[in-house]
């Protein structure tokens, strides 16, 4: 029901009901003092219809759920003052008592300086000529039955107390109080009673207190200490004694615990951590059973359970954590918080939220773990870099050999993932890393980790970069921010680098930073894993964009690095010249048409990558013809974009003649048709090389000369084109056969007779 929906029959009260109005104030009407609970029922319900009755109960259900949480955030905003202001209150209390007690013992000392004054009185006024014989006799009276009573009442609590028996001496402190209640005694006789009362009382606390302090104290011998404490009125002390007892035993059974060399790490996290916090359990039961939930004992034990938490999280932080965090074993880090939240929210159920104090100690020691996890990752992976061969082989059965990394292991086995050595490397540390990091979903170091999984992903294709002969991004020497890696002499090694990355950032990558995304969580969150699963799935999405992007990079760089091999040569010349079709009209000789040699080269190096990407990229069939299709479109756009080039046909001083473009739309027509017949031909690169044509006709048209009078049918274009991509590939060959006038070569002799005048 949303808030103001309510309405009634009356109009103020639906108005209140109905306005837009903030907690407090609709909580306002339940804070006066004399609010009565049965006139608020009669006035708002006496001329309801059940409908409304029911909307008003939904209405007053929300207000307390409200209210309820309201104060759960105060409480929680304003903890330590709470508790601080609770020991303050106890600490007032204790002194009340101490208070109290010195005012009954100044009480009974004037009692008894009134009553010595009064007896004093009596004898001077009534018989002061009385003899020693009178004063003796006074003296040698029978004692009354009370003072019989009283002595034998005092040494037989004596006695109890010597003997420790505690029960009976309460039972005997207790008759004697009942006795003081009774209003049948002598102000004399009550202030004595009074004073042998709480002169044992004193002496069976103190040796109750004094017994809570001893090691041989066992823990029900404890309890029935301080619960005999509270019955004597020392609540306060006695369950200051019992935190006091439970500390003293914890630190005595953690001296024991010693972190050498067979008990370092886990083993003696667990041991310690299981000791900590079961003794925070005992004592918080021990607490709850002697003095129940009163806020000021339970405010203290609170306050010790975080005290000891702080000091148990130090001792750790100290003999197991800091260490590895500095040197980055994220999994000793990670396993040793592990261990302590799951004891510490066990604790959960009995009040204690401990694992907050646990977090804001242990938090920072796992972000320098993780960053050091990183670099040592980076470092790692760049050391087999430097001696990597860039052949690609299955991942070694090795690593961690149990739990869900034996079983990854297993799976990727199975589905036959090759990877260099490099990258296997970065593969296993980087699953290790999301498998310790998404154990601890309650840190909320995902995003974090995340973030650092790409970056190190950055880093490796960085790297990969380099391994290409010439890189431009670097020159592969030593240097800040760059690192020694052995080049990618062959085709099959370059390749092997784009599938390194391809898997991993395709596959891999995704599959482990997944535990990171949804983290392992107990049956009580099946419940909302669907809900968390719909909110992760642009995460994932992001993910992947990012580390396809990083993938483009290492498949641009190839591209770039073989285009700028095939265009220019070994000194700095450029191969794809506008001279190489500007000098074929200088002769009259008409030449032997076949596709310019640059083009034969893009064909044999495409037809090489072609076949080594099949045999690599199986399954992946669509990322080998991006591949060829980016390499063919760096190579043709290089020109296409070549100002010297365009400049040169245009307005060179030699023309583009009838011979150079029939070579040039040629070469043309065979990277469209090869290109084609590869399917790697885009609808960017045949509109491109379109253009390219369309630009070359065009230059000849502006020299007078009518291209489409000089050019073959197109039907000739693509029979030369398939000829020359038959016989570069094998499949075809003209040693023994005479070449026939109507063939495509023969024809090409002689274009003009299918476009001369006389023709038309």
């Amino acid at each position: 029901m949303e808030k103001g929906s309510f309405s009634s029959s009356k109009g103020s009260d639906s108005a209140d009901f109905e306005a837009e109005l903030t907690l407090s104030d609709k909580l306002k009407v339940f804070k006066i003092s004399n609010f009565d609970p049965q006139n608020y029922v009669t006035n708002h319900c006496g001329a309801m219809s059940e409908k409304e009755i029911r909307h008003l109960c939904i209405y007053l259900v929300g207000l307390k759920k409200a209210s309820a949480e309201e104060m759960r955030k105060s409480v929680y905003a304003n903890y330590a003052s709470f508790i601080r202001t609770s020991k303050e209150i106890s600490d007032l209390e204790g002194e009340l008592v101490s208070l109290k007690n010195l005012l009954s013992s100044r009480a009974n000392i004037i009692h008894d300086i009134a009553d010595g004054v009064q007896v004093e009185s009596l004898h001077d006024g009534t018989d002061q000529s009385r003899d020693d014989s009178s004063i003796v006799d006074f003296e040698d009276r029978e004692p009354t039955n009370f003072d019989q009573w009283l002595s034998k009442f005092t040494e037989n609590l004596e006695v109890l107390l010597a003997e420790r028996r505690v029960e009976e001496a309460l039972s005997a402190l207790d008759e004697a109080e009942n006795v003081a209640a009774q209003d049948q005694l002598t102000p004399t006789a009550l202030l004595s009673l009074q004073n042998s009362i709480m002169e044992n009382r004193q002496k069976l606390a103190d040796q109750l207190a004094e017994a809570t302090c001893q090691p041989s104290t066992n823990g029900f011998e404890l309890r029935s200490s301080v619960q005999a404490m509270k019955r004597l009125g020392d609540g306060p002390r006695a369950h200051t004694l019992l935190l006091k007892s439970h500390q003293q035993k914890l630190q005595r059974n953690a001296q024991s615990i010693c972190p050498s060399s067979a008990a370092y790490g886990t083993a003696y996290t667990t041991a310690l951590s299981h000791l900590v916090f079961s003794t925070i359990a005992q004592a918080a039961n021990d607490s709850l059973s002697i003095f129940d939930d009163e806020p000021a004992f339970t405010s203290e034990l609170v306050t010790w359970a975080v005290n000891q938490t702080q000091a148990f999280a130090q001792l750790l932080k100290k003999n197991v954590v800091a260490a590895p965090a500095a040197s980055g074993c994220l999994r000793i880090v990670t396993e040793c918080v592990h261990v302590c939240l799951g004891h510490c929210l066990l604790l959960e159920d009995r009040g204690l939220a401990l694992c907050p104090t646990l977090l804001r100690i242990f938090r920072p020691f796992l972000e320098q773990a993780l960053n050091a996890n990183l670099k040592r990752i980076d470092l790692s992976t760049a050391a087999i870099a430097a001696s990597d061969d860039w052949s690609l082989s299955y991942p070694p059965v090795a690593g961690r050999g149990w739990g869900a990394a034996a079983a990854s292991v297993t799976s990727v086995v199975a589905s036959q993932q090759k990877l260099s050595s490099s990258a296997h490397r970065f593969n296993t540390m980087i699953q290790e890393l999301c498998e310790d990091i998404g154990s601890l979903e309650i840190l909320q170091l995902s995003e974090q980790a995340l973030e650092g999984v790409l970056q190190s992903f950055n880093s490796y294709v960085n790297m990969m970069i380099n391994a290409f002969p010439g890189s431009v991004e670097t020159e592969n020497l030593e240097g800040p921010g760059r690192r020694i890696v052995k080049m990618a002499e062959s085709e099959t090694q370059q390749i092997a680098l784009l599938a390194n990355a391809l898997l991993l950032a395709d596959e891999l990558l995704p599959r482990a930073t997944m535990k990171l995304l949804s983290g392992n969580r107990s049956d009580v969150d099946q419940s909302r894993r669907g809900s968390d699963r719909q909110s992760r799935m642009p995460e994932q999405r992001e993910l992947k964009r990012r580390l396809q992007r990083l993938v483009d990079q290492l498949r641009d760089s190839f591209c770039r690095q073989h285009a700028l091999e095939l265009i220019f040569t070994e000194d700095g010349g450029v191969r794809l010249s506008a001279d190489m079709y500007l000098s074929m009209d200088e002769g009259r000789e008409e030449p032997e048409w076949f596709p310019s040699p640059i083009y034969q080269e893009l064909f044999v190096k495409l037809t090489s990558i072609a076949s080594i990407a099949s045999d690599i990229f199986v399954g992946r069939e669509r990322f080998a013809t991006i591949l060829l299709m980016r390499f063919t479109e760096t190579v043709i756009l290089w020109f296409s974009d070549d100002q010297n080039f365009w400049e040169e046909i245009e307005a060179g001083e030699r023309a583009l003649g009838p011979l150079g473009l029939q070579q040039f739309y040629l070469d043309m027509e065979f990277v469209i048709l090869f290109a084609s017949q590869g399917r790697y031909l885009s609808r960017n690169l045949h509109q491109v090389m379109k253009n390219i044509i369309a630009r070359a006709i065009e230059a000849v048209q502006a020299n007078n000369i009518d291209p489409y009078s000089v050019l073959p049918e197109d039907e000739w274009f693509a029979d030369v084109a398939q000829i020359a991509i038959k016989m570069l590939t094998g499949e075809a060959s003209f040693e023994h056969a005479e070449r026939d006038m109507n063939s495509p070569t023969a024809s090409a002799r002689s274009p003009s007779s299918a476009h001369s005048p006389g023709s038309a």
